[in-house]
Protein backbone atom coordinates (compact mmCIF):
# COMPACT_ATOMS: atom_id res chain seq x y z
CA UNK A 1 0.00 0.00 0.00
CA UNK A 2 1.02 3.63 -0.43
CA UNK A 3 1.68 5.77 2.64
CA UNK A 4 3.15 9.18 3.43
CA UNK A 5 5.66 10.00 6.16
CA UNK A 6 6.05 13.59 7.39
CA UNK A 7 9.18 14.80 9.18
CA UNK A 8 10.30 18.16 10.53
CA UNK A 9 13.22 19.77 8.71
CA UNK A 10 16.09 21.44 10.57
CA UNK A 11 17.49 23.83 7.94
CA UNK A 12 20.31 26.26 8.62
CA UNK A 13 19.60 29.96 8.16
CA UNK A 14 21.07 29.94 4.64
CA UNK A 15 19.07 26.81 3.75
CA UNK A 16 15.89 28.40 5.09
CA UNK A 17 16.47 31.41 2.81
CA UNK A 18 17.07 29.05 -0.13
CA UNK A 19 13.89 27.08 0.67
CA UNK A 20 11.87 30.30 0.74
CA UNK A 21 13.39 31.36 -2.60
CA UNK A 22 12.58 27.94 -4.10
CA UNK A 23 8.96 28.24 -2.97
CA UNK A 24 8.70 31.79 -4.31
CA UNK A 25 10.14 30.88 -7.74
CA UNK A 26 7.74 27.96 -8.08
CA UNK A 27 4.86 30.25 -7.11
CA UNK A 28 5.90 32.73 -9.79
CA UNK A 29 6.16 29.90 -12.32
CA UNK A 30 2.63 28.77 -11.46
CA UNK A 31 1.26 32.30 -11.80
CA UNK A 32 3.11 32.91 -15.08
CA UNK A 33 1.76 29.65 -16.52
CA UNK A 34 -1.77 30.59 -15.45
CA UNK A 35 -1.42 34.05 -17.04
CA UNK A 36 -0.14 32.40 -20.23
CA UNK A 37 -3.23 30.20 -20.42
CA UNK A 38 -5.63 33.03 -19.67
CA UNK A 39 -4.07 35.41 -22.21
CA UNK A 40 -3.89 32.79 -24.97
CA UNK A 41 -7.56 31.92 -24.58
CA UNK A 42 -8.76 35.51 -24.19
CA UNK A 43 -6.87 36.91 -27.21
CA UNK A 44 -6.73 33.95 -29.58
CA UNK A 45 -9.23 31.38 -28.28
CA UNK A 46 -6.38 28.90 -27.87
CA UNK A 47 -6.27 26.41 -25.00
CA UNK A 48 -2.71 25.90 -23.74
CA UNK A 49 -1.98 22.53 -22.15
CA UNK A 50 0.68 21.12 -19.86
CA UNK A 51 2.76 19.61 -22.69
CA UNK A 52 3.30 22.98 -24.38
CA UNK A 53 4.21 24.76 -21.18
CA UNK A 54 6.55 21.97 -20.11
CA UNK A 55 8.30 22.25 -23.47
CA UNK A 56 8.92 25.95 -22.87
CA UNK A 57 10.54 25.33 -19.49
CA UNK A 58 14.01 24.83 -20.95
CA UNK A 59 13.92 28.28 -22.57
CA UNK A 60 12.72 29.86 -19.31
CA UNK A 61 15.54 28.18 -17.40
CA UNK A 62 18.14 29.21 -19.98
CA UNK A 63 17.02 32.86 -19.82
CA UNK A 64 17.07 32.90 -15.98
CA UNK A 65 19.97 30.68 -14.82
CA UNK A 66 20.23 32.39 -11.41
CA UNK A 67 16.48 32.16 -10.79
CA UNK A 68 14.32 29.45 -12.35
CA UNK A 69 17.39 27.68 -13.75
CA UNK A 70 18.79 26.75 -10.35
CA UNK A 71 15.90 24.49 -9.34
CA UNK A 72 15.03 20.95 -10.35
CA UNK A 73 13.42 20.66 -13.78
CA UNK A 74 11.19 17.85 -12.48
CA UNK A 75 9.91 19.93 -9.56
CA UNK A 76 8.96 22.71 -11.99
CA UNK A 77 7.13 20.19 -14.16
CA UNK A 78 5.24 19.07 -11.04
CA UNK A 79 4.18 22.69 -10.45
CA UNK A 80 2.86 22.90 -14.03
CA UNK A 81 0.99 19.60 -13.51
CA UNK A 82 -0.57 21.16 -10.41
CA UNK A 83 -2.00 23.90 -12.62
CA UNK A 84 -3.19 21.28 -15.12
CA UNK A 85 -5.05 19.47 -12.34
CA UNK A 86 -6.63 22.75 -11.22
CA UNK A 87 -7.98 23.27 -14.75
CA UNK A 88 -9.20 19.68 -14.96
CA UNK A 89 -11.05 20.09 -11.65
CA UNK A 90 -12.57 23.36 -12.91
CA UNK A 91 -13.98 21.72 -16.04
CA UNK A 92 -15.25 18.76 -14.00
CA UNK A 93 -17.21 21.13 -11.76
CA UNK A 94 -18.61 22.91 -14.82
CA UNK A 95 -19.84 19.62 -16.30
CA UNK A 96 -21.43 18.63 -12.99
CA UNK A 97 -23.25 21.95 -12.67
CA UNK A 98 -21.42 22.92 -9.47
CA UNK A 99 -19.86 26.30 -8.65
CA UNK A 100 -16.96 26.38 -11.15
CA UNK A 101 -14.22 28.12 -9.14
CA UNK A 102 -11.82 29.13 -11.92
CA UNK A 103 -8.09 28.64 -11.04
CA UNK A 104 -6.71 31.71 -9.29
CA UNK A 105 -3.30 33.30 -8.98
CA UNK A 106 -1.39 32.24 -5.88
CA UNK A 107 -0.49 34.94 -3.37
CA UNK A 108 2.56 34.64 -1.12
CA UNK A 109 0.57 32.87 1.57
CA UNK A 110 -1.29 30.58 -0.83
CA UNK A 111 1.54 28.46 -2.21
CA UNK A 112 3.33 26.38 0.40
CA UNK A 113 4.48 23.12 -1.23
CA UNK A 114 7.08 22.06 -3.80
CA UNK A 115 7.08 18.48 -5.11
CA UNK A 116 9.93 16.42 -6.53
CA UNK A 117 8.19 13.58 -8.46
CA UNK A 118 10.94 10.97 -8.16
CA UNK A 119 13.56 10.25 -5.53
CA UNK A 120 16.96 10.75 -7.19
CA UNK A 121 15.79 13.35 -9.70
CA UNK A 122 16.72 16.70 -8.19
CA UNK A 123 16.34 15.28 -4.68
CA UNK A 124 17.68 12.40 -2.63
CA UNK A 125 16.38 10.96 0.62
CA UNK A 126 18.92 9.99 3.31
CA UNK A 127 21.92 11.09 1.29
CA UNK A 128 24.42 10.10 4.03
CA UNK A 129 23.56 6.55 5.12
CA UNK A 130 27.05 6.19 6.66
CA UNK A 131 25.84 8.44 9.50
CA UNK A 132 23.01 6.49 11.20
CA UNK A 133 22.24 9.28 13.69
CA UNK A 134 22.04 12.04 11.06
CA UNK A 135 19.38 11.83 8.37
CA UNK A 136 19.37 14.29 5.49
CA UNK A 137 17.43 15.08 2.38
CA UNK A 138 19.40 16.55 -0.52
CA UNK A 139 17.53 19.13 -2.61
CA UNK A 140 18.88 20.69 -5.78
CA UNK A 141 19.81 24.34 -5.24
CA UNK A 142 19.45 24.03 -1.46
CA UNK A 143 21.86 21.32 -0.33
CA UNK A 144 21.69 18.69 2.40
CA UNK A 145 18.98 19.59 4.88
CA UNK A 146 18.91 17.87 8.23
CA UNK A 147 15.73 15.90 9.01
CA UNK A 148 14.25 15.14 12.41
CA UNK A 149 13.26 11.55 11.68
CA UNK A 150 11.09 10.43 14.59
CA UNK A 151 10.13 7.06 13.10
CA UNK A 152 11.38 4.55 10.56
CA UNK A 153 10.47 5.00 6.90
CA UNK A 154 8.84 1.90 5.42
CA UNK A 155 8.54 0.90 1.77
CA UNK A 156 10.20 2.60 -1.20
CA UNK A 157 10.39 6.38 -1.37
CA UNK A 158 8.76 7.54 -4.61
CA UNK A 159 8.11 11.29 -4.32
CA UNK A 160 9.47 13.95 -1.98
CA UNK A 161 7.66 17.16 -1.05
CA UNK A 162 8.75 20.13 1.02
CA UNK A 163 6.01 22.06 2.81
CA UNK A 164 6.06 25.28 4.80
CA UNK A 165 3.69 25.72 7.75
CA UNK A 166 4.19 29.08 9.44
CA UNK A 167 7.87 29.25 10.32
CA UNK A 168 8.35 25.47 10.16
CA UNK A 169 9.45 23.35 7.23
CA UNK A 170 8.46 19.71 6.69
CA UNK A 171 9.50 17.00 4.26
CA UNK A 172 6.78 14.57 3.13
CA UNK A 173 7.83 11.20 1.71
CA UNK A 174 5.29 9.29 -0.36
CA UNK A 175 6.23 5.60 -0.26
CA UNK A 176 5.09 2.55 -2.19
CA UNK A 177 5.01 -1.08 -1.01
CA UNK A 178 4.51 -0.15 2.65
CA UNK A 179 3.71 -3.40 4.47
CA UNK A 180 0.52 -3.62 6.50
CA UNK A 181 0.57 -4.45 10.19
CA UNK A 182 -2.36 -6.79 10.71
CA UNK A 183 -3.66 -6.86 14.27
CA UNK A 184 -5.01 -10.00 15.92
CA UNK A 185 -8.77 -10.49 15.59
CA UNK A 186 -10.89 -9.41 18.53
CA UNK A 187 -14.28 -10.65 17.31
CA UNK A 188 -15.84 -7.31 18.30
CA UNK A 189 -17.88 -5.00 16.08
CA UNK A 190 -19.03 -1.44 16.73
CA UNK A 191 -20.99 1.41 15.26
CA UNK A 192 -19.83 4.93 16.03
CA UNK A 193 -21.95 8.05 16.19
CA UNK A 194 -20.09 11.33 15.63
CA UNK A 195 -21.04 14.20 17.90
CA UNK A 196 -20.07 17.49 19.49
CA UNK A 197 -20.63 16.70 23.17
CA UNK A 198 -18.51 13.56 22.62
CA UNK A 199 -16.32 13.29 19.55
CA UNK A 200 -17.55 9.73 18.98
CA UNK A 201 -19.77 7.27 20.83
CA UNK A 202 -19.65 3.53 20.20
CA UNK A 203 -22.59 1.13 20.23
CA UNK A 204 -21.25 -0.50 23.39
CA UNK A 205 -21.31 2.80 25.29
CA UNK A 206 -17.73 4.07 25.00
CA UNK A 207 -17.48 7.87 24.68
CA UNK A 208 -14.46 9.51 23.03
CA UNK A 209 -13.85 12.94 24.54
CA UNK A 210 -14.11 16.02 22.34
CA UNK A 211 -11.21 18.18 23.53
CA UNK A 212 -12.43 21.35 21.71
CA UNK A 213 -8.93 22.55 20.93
CA UNK A 214 -10.03 25.67 19.05
CA UNK A 215 -12.37 26.73 21.86
CA UNK A 216 -9.58 26.21 24.39
CA UNK A 217 -7.32 28.56 22.43
CA UNK A 218 -10.07 31.07 21.60
CA UNK A 219 -8.94 33.75 24.07
CA UNK A 220 -5.32 33.66 22.94
CA UNK A 221 -6.37 33.67 19.29
CA UNK A 222 -8.72 36.62 19.85
CA UNK A 223 -5.96 38.58 21.58
CA UNK A 224 -3.48 37.79 18.80
CA UNK A 225 -5.98 38.77 16.10
CA UNK A 226 -6.80 42.06 17.86
CA UNK A 227 -3.10 42.79 18.02
CA UNK A 228 -2.82 41.98 14.31
CA UNK A 229 -5.69 44.32 13.44
CA UNK A 230 -3.82 47.25 15.00
CA UNK A 231 -0.67 46.76 12.92
CA UNK A 232 0.06 48.76 9.77
CA UNK A 233 -0.08 46.78 6.56
CA UNK A 234 3.33 46.04 5.12
CA UNK A 235 5.16 46.67 8.40
CA UNK A 236 7.55 44.24 10.08
CA UNK A 237 5.44 44.23 13.21
CA UNK A 238 2.41 43.13 11.20
CA UNK A 239 4.45 40.27 9.75
CA UNK A 240 5.36 39.13 13.26
CA UNK A 241 1.72 39.41 14.37
CA UNK A 242 0.63 37.32 11.37
CA UNK A 243 3.21 34.70 12.33
CA UNK A 244 1.85 34.58 15.90
CA UNK A 245 -1.71 34.00 14.71
CA UNK A 246 -0.53 31.33 12.27
CA UNK A 247 1.48 29.60 14.99
CA UNK A 248 -1.58 29.43 17.27
CA UNK A 249 -3.71 27.94 14.49
CA UNK A 250 -0.93 25.45 13.67
CA UNK A 251 -0.83 24.37 17.32
CA UNK A 252 -4.59 23.75 17.31
CA UNK A 253 -4.25 21.75 14.10
CA UNK A 254 -1.48 19.56 15.53
CA UNK A 255 -3.45 18.98 18.74
CA UNK A 256 -6.51 17.94 16.72
CA UNK A 257 -4.43 15.58 14.57
CA UNK A 258 -2.79 14.03 17.62
CA UNK A 259 -6.17 13.42 19.27
CA UNK A 260 -7.60 11.93 16.07
CA UNK A 261 -4.65 9.55 15.69
CA UNK A 262 -5.01 8.31 19.26
CA UNK A 263 -8.79 7.89 19.01
CA UNK A 264 -8.57 6.06 15.67
CA UNK A 265 -5.84 3.76 16.92
CA UNK A 266 -7.90 2.83 19.99
CA UNK A 267 -10.92 1.99 17.80
CA UNK A 268 -8.85 -0.08 15.37
CA UNK A 269 -7.27 -2.05 18.19
CA UNK A 270 -10.62 -2.77 19.85
CA UNK A 271 -12.88 -3.74 16.92
CA UNK A 272 -12.71 -5.93 13.82
CA UNK A 273 -15.58 -4.12 12.07
CA UNK A 274 -16.26 -0.39 12.52
CA UNK A 275 -19.37 1.23 11.07
CA UNK A 276 -19.70 5.01 10.87
CA UNK A 277 -22.00 7.59 9.34
CA UNK A 278 -21.32 8.67 5.77
CA UNK A 279 -21.29 12.36 6.67
CA UNK A 280 -21.36 15.26 4.20
CA UNK A 281 -19.51 17.66 6.46
CA UNK A 282 -19.20 20.45 3.88
CA UNK A 283 -22.98 20.55 3.52
CA UNK A 284 -23.58 20.26 7.26
CA UNK A 285 -21.36 23.28 7.97
CA UNK A 286 -22.68 25.48 5.18
CA UNK A 287 -23.64 28.99 6.33
CA UNK A 288 -27.30 29.68 7.08
CA UNK A 289 -27.03 33.42 6.36
CA UNK A 290 -28.89 33.14 3.03
CA UNK A 291 -29.12 36.13 0.69
CA UNK A 292 -30.43 39.69 0.86
CA UNK A 293 -33.65 38.60 -0.84
CA UNK A 294 -34.04 35.48 1.31
CA UNK A 295 -32.14 35.94 4.59
CA UNK A 296 -31.58 32.89 6.75
CA UNK A 297 -32.90 32.22 10.24
CA UNK A 298 -31.06 31.27 13.44
CA UNK A 299 -27.82 32.38 11.76
CA UNK A 300 -25.86 32.89 14.99
CA UNK A 301 -26.85 29.47 16.38
CA UNK A 302 -25.98 27.73 13.12
CA UNK A 303 -22.65 29.56 12.99
CA UNK A 304 -21.82 28.34 16.48
CA UNK A 305 -22.79 24.77 15.58
CA UNK A 306 -20.67 24.92 12.41
CA UNK A 307 -17.69 26.11 14.45
CA UNK A 308 -18.15 23.28 16.95
CA UNK A 309 -18.40 20.64 14.21
CA UNK A 310 -15.25 21.88 12.49
CA UNK A 311 -13.43 22.13 15.82
CA UNK A 312 -14.32 18.50 16.59
CA UNK A 313 -12.60 17.36 13.38
CA UNK A 314 -14.96 14.61 12.26
CA UNK A 315 -13.45 14.46 8.79
CA UNK A 316 -9.91 14.21 10.17
CA UNK A 317 -10.86 11.34 12.48
CA UNK A 318 -12.71 9.37 9.78
CA UNK A 319 -9.86 9.80 7.28
CA UNK A 320 -7.25 8.61 9.77
CA UNK A 321 -9.53 5.75 10.88
CA UNK A 322 -9.86 4.60 7.27
CA UNK A 323 -6.17 4.19 6.55
CA UNK A 324 -5.30 2.81 9.98
CA UNK A 325 -8.02 0.18 9.53
CA UNK A 326 -6.68 -0.73 6.09
CA UNK A 327 -3.18 -1.18 7.47
CA UNK A 328 -4.43 -3.25 10.43
CA UNK A 329 -6.69 -5.48 8.33
CA UNK A 330 -9.89 -4.12 9.85
CA UNK A 331 -13.13 -3.42 7.99
CA UNK A 332 -14.70 0.05 7.93
CA UNK A 333 -18.24 0.57 6.59
CA UNK A 334 -19.96 3.91 5.93
CA UNK A 335 -23.76 4.02 6.10
CA UNK A 336 -26.48 6.57 5.40
CA UNK A 337 -27.01 8.53 8.64
CA UNK A 338 -30.64 9.48 8.00
CA UNK A 339 -33.00 8.79 10.94
CA UNK A 340 -30.36 6.92 12.95
CA UNK A 341 -30.73 9.38 15.83
CA UNK A 342 -34.56 9.25 15.98
CA UNK A 343 -35.13 5.52 15.43
CA UNK A 344 -35.54 3.18 18.38
CA UNK A 345 -32.80 0.54 18.41
CA UNK A 346 -35.16 -1.95 20.09
CA UNK A 347 -38.46 -1.76 18.17
CA UNK A 348 -37.59 0.37 15.11
CA UNK A 349 -40.13 3.11 15.78
CA UNK A 350 -38.99 6.36 14.12
CA UNK A 351 -40.18 9.75 15.40
CA UNK A 352 -38.56 13.12 16.04
CA UNK A 353 -39.89 13.29 19.59
CA UNK A 354 -38.17 10.02 20.54
CA UNK A 355 -35.10 12.11 21.29
CA UNK A 356 -36.06 14.18 24.30
CA UNK A 357 -32.77 16.08 24.71
CA UNK A 358 -29.28 16.03 23.24
CA UNK A 359 -28.34 13.07 25.45
CA UNK A 360 -31.64 11.36 26.32
CA UNK A 361 -33.59 8.94 24.09
CA UNK A 362 -36.96 7.45 25.03
CA UNK A 363 -39.07 5.55 22.50
CA UNK A 364 -42.70 6.71 22.37
CA UNK A 365 -43.82 3.27 21.20
CA UNK A 366 -42.07 0.76 23.46
CA UNK A 367 -40.60 2.96 26.19
CA UNK A 368 -36.98 1.94 25.49
CA UNK A 369 -34.63 4.44 27.18
CA UNK A 370 -30.94 4.89 26.43
CA UNK A 371 -28.27 7.46 25.86
CA UNK A 372 -29.20 9.10 22.56
CA UNK A 373 -25.73 8.68 21.03
CA UNK A 374 -25.49 5.02 22.06
CA UNK A 375 -28.93 4.36 20.54
CA UNK A 376 -27.83 6.05 17.29
CA UNK A 377 -24.56 4.08 17.23
CA UNK A 378 -26.51 0.83 17.63
CA UNK A 379 -28.68 1.74 14.63
CA UNK A 380 -25.56 2.61 12.65
CA UNK A 381 -23.98 -0.75 13.50
CA UNK A 382 -27.14 -2.64 12.49
CA UNK A 383 -27.29 -0.81 9.14
CA UNK A 384 -23.61 -1.49 8.46
CA UNK A 385 -23.87 -5.21 9.19
CA UNK A 386 -26.95 -5.43 6.93
CA UNK A 387 -24.95 -3.77 4.12
CA UNK A 388 -22.09 -6.19 4.61
CA UNK A 389 -24.38 -9.22 4.61
CA UNK A 390 -26.08 -8.00 1.44
CA UNK A 391 -22.72 -7.49 -0.28
CA UNK A 392 -21.53 -10.97 0.74
CA UNK A 393 -24.77 -12.56 -0.46
CA UNK A 394 -24.42 -10.85 -3.86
Amino acid sequence: MRRSFTFLLRPTRHQEIALAACLEDHRQLYNAALEHRRTAYRKAGVSVRYGEQSGELKHIRADDPGGQGRWSFSSQQATLRRLERAYAAFFTRVRQGRTPGFPRFKGRGRFDTVIWPRDGDGCRWDSQPEHPTAVFVRLQGIGQVRVHRHRRVLGTVKTISVKREGNRWYVVLSCDDVPGRALPATGAVAGIDMGVASLATTSDGVHVDNRRHLAASAERLAAAQRDLARKERGSKRRGKAVARVAALHATVRRQRLDGAHKAALALVRAYDVIVHEDLRIAGMTRSASGTIEAPGTNVAQKSGLNRSILDAGWGVLLTILSYKAESAGREVIAVDPRDTSRTCARCGHCAADNRLTQAEFRCRACGHAAHADVNAATNILRAGLALRDAAQAA
